[in-house]
């Protein structure tokens, strides 16, 4: 293997990535692979970045960042045939968690050099969104609902930073608490109308950092899972925490799991998030493309 592609987002993880990049490169090169290096300084860039890679046809594609920078790439990826290998260096990195890639040390580096050289091929689902106005394919989990409300919440305040932003924005969506009247359909049943707090369809089992809200979801089967936590109060909602933070939330009354191809979901003023990124409003169908990504892990 000598055609090795790297794509490196120089901002993950606060600069993490810049460093894991590095050994990456260096340890390539130890295996005497001089591999073709792109770094990209935004979402767009990034994205113009790995087209050109993708067309070289590469025997490995590496990328350095996290859920963020593969969220803005996966659609040149889809279906590309290339390769991957993920070097984890986000906040959240809730892709190497669904796929058992280690993310907290530097040995996440050590065995993605080593899953270029001898890696085991494994295929991935990739999750697709439509709505009136807008579309994505993602890779981890679609929010609509309370936790979309929190992310766009979260994505307007300009004050505090980091995580404390997200805590306020949090605090604040739990003062305003509302259920929402959903429309759901799963593949070719028929409409449900109901009220709830927030429907969840996951790729993989977790995001947020690590919140397991659809703990089964398996993104080599082909399906999405589907958590629909019913109308709850903002004390019990509080007191749901833990429980969604241990993914035994699924054994209460107000937690319904489904499982489908095909999801549509719909109600008023609804926001539809997608790998943390905002996608749409006012409904959504949801669908899966099985297989869709191929990635080197390690052996």
């Amino acid at each position: 293997m000598r055609n090795v592609h790297v794509l490196v987002n120089p901002d993950a993880g606060r600069g993490r990535g810049v460093s894991r990049a590095d050994a990456a490169i260096s340890g390539l090169r130890d295996l005497g692979i001089d591999p073709v290096v792109h770094t990209g300084s935004s979402a767009e860039e990034s994205r113009q970045l790995v087209s050109a890679a993708v067309a070289a046809k590469p025997d490995a594609l590496v990328i350095v960042g996290g859920d963020g920078t593969l969220a803005s790439i996966v659609d040149v990826l889809t279906g590309s045939g290339v390769p991957l290998v993920l070097v984890p260096a986000g906040t959240g990195n809730d892709l190497a968690r669904s796929l058992g890639i280690p993310f907290g040390s530097d040995e996440a580096v050590s065995l993605a050099v080593s899953a270029v050289a001898n890696g085991v091929t494994r295929s991935m689902d990739v999750g697709e969104a439509v709505c009136p106005d807008g579309s994505s394919r993602f890779l981890t989990v679609a929010a609509l609902g309370f936790d979309a409300l929190v992310s766009e919440r979260t994505n307007r305040l300009r004050w505090p930073r980091g995580r404390a932003r997200y805590y306020l924005a949090l605090v604040i969506e739990v003062l305003r608490l509302r259920p929402t009247r959903f429309t759901l359909r799963v593949d070719d049943g028929t409409s449900t109308v109901s009220d709830g707090t927030l429907i969840a369809i996951g790729n993989t089992r977790t995001y947020g950092g690590g919140m397991p809200i659809c703990p089964d979801a398996d993104p080599h089967d082909g399906l999405l899972d589907i958590t629909h936590i019913g109308p709850v109060g903002r004390f019990r909602l509080i007191r749901l925490f833990p429980r969604l933070l241990g993914g035994t939330h699924v054994r209460l009354s107000e937690v319904t799991t489904m499982r489908g191809a095909e999801v549509e979901v719909s109600a008023p003023g609804l926001i539809v998030y997608a790998d943390g990124e905002r996608i749409g409003t006012g409904s959504a169908r949801i669908g899966v493309l099985p297989g869709a990504l191929s990635f080197l892990l390690p052996r």
